[in-house]
């Protein structure tokens, strides 16, 4: 049957041989063919600011805290004050009862007028002495006494001398005690020592409190129109920074807000040395290995409305270097280095094909890098390949975005 079928002309025959050929042609071509590449992920050079910072974590602190206590025993009897009232300095905050204090001013003025009295007679006392000694020396002269009447007028003198330098040396150690005793009825009446806010109540009103061991603490007052910021830095990056660089921070409530100041100083010994040092050598030295070591740096934003509070956490960033409208690309776009120092991108041609081009990298921050020569504005480096999710998300990040501490650039609060 089959041959029947077959063309029994020669031109049939040759027209059916040419369309074998071609089947057999295509059959082989898609058999043979290479898989097409997978397109490439590419982002654009673009102008932005680019910087590099040491991340850290922070703790927001008053730049001044004062525990106001009481130096007087007794009964707190009034407290003027309450949380979060704001006080200026002299300002009072509480009384103690002052009875026992009062008692002890007034017997203490009783007995330094008893002595002012005494003074008084002794004084009199002092000046017959004196007249008498006189009259004894005209007597004597005109051999109209005795020499012992004369010697005994002169020792009556110089005995009532003496008493009244005694007498003088016992007023000036009640006069101290009356001193001693007003200040300590003066203590009854606690004072603010500064102007602030009133941050915590520690006694009540009722409370008896003993100031003969310790002072009793009254109040907390802080200072909240300026705070500090406390950020620990790793001893990886504590080398990296020094006091004078620029520095901002964002809190978990306010991310969007950057608060901008001045590093001001930067501890020369991590804060866990006060613990240590209280250690053995052997605990210090096994904890050390396996501990991370934290060096903390101080600097202070001005808070005039009182939106920064105490022991709110602050993502840290602080400022080594910045370009501003710079040639950025994503850093995942960077190759390799060469000897020259510069480093290898894919660049993508007119034809579509990508090209390999030196380029030499400013800042690079991990997110972007900075391009200093080597690429213009608007050309399309190659980040991955297609259908890659972090190339993706490279070619789509936004000129100018850093890891900042909220993103993985600082670690969780201690």
């Amino acid at each position: 049957m089959i041959f029947r079928l077959l063309p029994k002309t020669r031109r049939g025959r040759l027209l059916l041989s040419l369309l074998l050929i071609v089947l057999l042609a295509t059959i082989a071509w898609w058999l043979l063919r290479k898989p097409a590449a997978p397109p490439l992920a590419t982002s654009p050079v673009t102008r932005a600011d680019v910087e590099q910072t040491v991340d850290a974590t922070g703790v927001i602190d008053a730049y001044r805290l004062v525990s106001v206590g009481a130096q007087a025993s007794g009964q707190v009897r009034s407290l003027k004050v309450q949380l979060g009232d704001t006080v200026k300095e002299g300002e009072l905050i509480a009384e103690i009862d002052a009875t026992t204090q009062q008692n002890t001013v007034l017997k203490a003025e009783a007995t330094l007028q008893q002595q002012r009295a005494q003074l008084a007679v002794q004084q009199a006392s002092l000046r017959q002495a004196e007249l008498d000694f006189a009259r004894q020396q005209q007597m004597l002269a005109a051999e109209a006494t005795s020499r012992q009447e004369y010697d005994a007028a002169e020792a009556a003198l110089k005995t009532a001398r003496a008493q009244i330098q005694a007498n003088q040396a016992q007023i000036k150690g009640s006069e101290t005690e009356v001193a001693t005793a007003r200040a300590d009825l003066a203590y009854t009446r606690i004072t603010a020592p500064m102007d602030g806010t009133v941050v915590a109540v520690v006694t009540e009103e009722g409370r008896t409190v003993n100031a003969n061991q310790t002072a009793p603490t009254i109040v907390m007052l802080a200072r909240l129109d300026l705070v500090t910021v406390n950020a620990e830095i790793s001893e990886a990056d504590v080398v990296k920074i020094k006091p004078g660089m620029p520095v901002y921070f964002t809190t978990l409530g306010e991310p969007d807000r950057r608060y901008h100041a001045t590093l001001r100083q930067v501890n020369p010994a991590p804060a866990s040395i006060a613990n240590e040092s209280s250690s053995s050598s052997s605990s210090s030295s096994s904890s050390s290995s396996s501990t991370a070591v934290y060096y903390n740096a101080l600097f202070d934003v001005e808070n005039p409305d009182g939106t920064l509070r105490i022991d709110m956490t602050a993502q840290v960033s602080v400022l080594l270097k910045q370009a501003k409208g710079a040639l950025t690309v994503p850093s995942v776009a960077l190759g390799q280095k060469t000897r020259d120092g510069q480093q290898v991108v894919r660049v993508v041609g007119e034809d579509g094909q990508p090209q390999p081009r030196r380029v030499k990298v400013g800042i690079n921050n991990g997110a972007n890098a900075e391009i200093l020569s080597g690429l213009a504005e608007g050309e399309r480096v190659v980040v991955g390949e297609g259908g890659s999710a972090s190339a993706s998300a490279s070619s789509n990040r936004a000129p100018g975005m850093r890891m900042g501490p909220g993103m993985g650039g600082g670690g969780p609060r201690r």
